[in-house]
């Protein structure tokens, strides 16, 4: 284990390297100027097809699938190597610079939401769809949505990072994010033993904000880790994650706005359901 004492004041390292080094920085805002495009649907998705990107085109397909015509979306790529979240117009739709960012253009004014849970609650509320109706489930919802989002950072720029991206192999590290993540599956693992979605007997935005997640990681795709982490002992998990992954719209939402993998798996945007032919 190497020693390091923290300097008294930090600095940044313009020479960090690893996967992100090159755009990272530790300030925030735009970078350049430059207009997103709008497409003709009354919602404008700028995404990457990420764990988080893929939540929200997952519940997108899923509307669709139900019949809400006022889901039809334009899904535009956002090539995050490239810097393409720090132009002006993506910083305007989110200041955080990450996607996914969604505009809301079906009214008189435009409505940016940014963070994939607040899209995901956002567009739950507006289709009244995949929200459980009494109080005690949408709060079992609810809870679970933010379990994910509080929980995701350690599996994937804890974990992820150091096992997979990292430029040098810190043991520390991966070993106190790798406990974590076991710890979080086991977590899950003991809900789904009780039921078969999050949230209880109904499918919803909870299930579809964890399964880009840790369905990836007992399904043996997340950062190759498969055999690292042992994820054949989460069985239920495993059970919830087959179901899931077997949806016809959740097979369309991983597709949009991926660039990675198996070609026949990618849809670098998504403008019309034809895209999908």
């Amino acid at each position: 284990m190497t020693d390091y004492t923290p300097p008294k004041i930090w600095t940044w390292d313009t020479e960090l390297g690893g996967t992100w080094g090159k755009i990272n920085r530790p300030t925030a805002g735009a970078r350049y100027e430059k207009d997103l495009p709008v497409g003709k649907h009354p919602l404008q998705l700028y995404s990457l097809g990420t764990p988080n990107g893929v939540k929200v085109t997952i519940l997108l397909e899923e509307l669709l699938a139900l019949g809400h015509s006022g889901a039809e979306y334009d899904a535009w790529l956002i090539k995050i190597n490239d810097e393409e979240q720090f132009s002006s117009g993506f910083v305007a739709a989110n200041p955080n610079s990450k996607i996914p960012a969604l505009v809301d253009r079906s009214g008189a004014t435009p409505i940016r939401v940014f963070e994939s849970g607040a899209i995901l609650l956002y567009l739950a509320e507006k289709f009244d769809a995949f929200l459980p109706s009494d109080a005690a489930t949408r709060a079992e919802c609810y809870s679970w949505l933010f379990w994910q989002m509080g929980s995701a950072p350690f599996l994937g720029g804890g974990f992820g990072h150091f096992y997979a991206y990292a430029p040098i192999k810190i043991e520390y590290a991966i070993n106190r994010y790798a406990m974590e993540v076991k710890r979080q599956l086991d977590v899950l693992d003991r809900r789904l033993a009780a039921t078969p979605y999050v949230a209880g007997t109904d499918y919803t935005i909870a299930d579809m904000a964890i399964w880009p997640w840790y369905g990836n990681v007992v399904q043996g795709t997340a950062y190759e880790a498969g055999e690292f982490l042992q994820v054949q002992e989460y069985k239920h998990v495993i059970r919830w994650a087959d179901a899931i992954g077997a949806r016809p719209a959740v097979k369309r939402g991983r597709r949009v706005n991926r660039t990675m993998g198996d070609p026949a798996d990618q849809l670098a945007e998504r403008h019309d359901a034809s895209d999908f032919e």
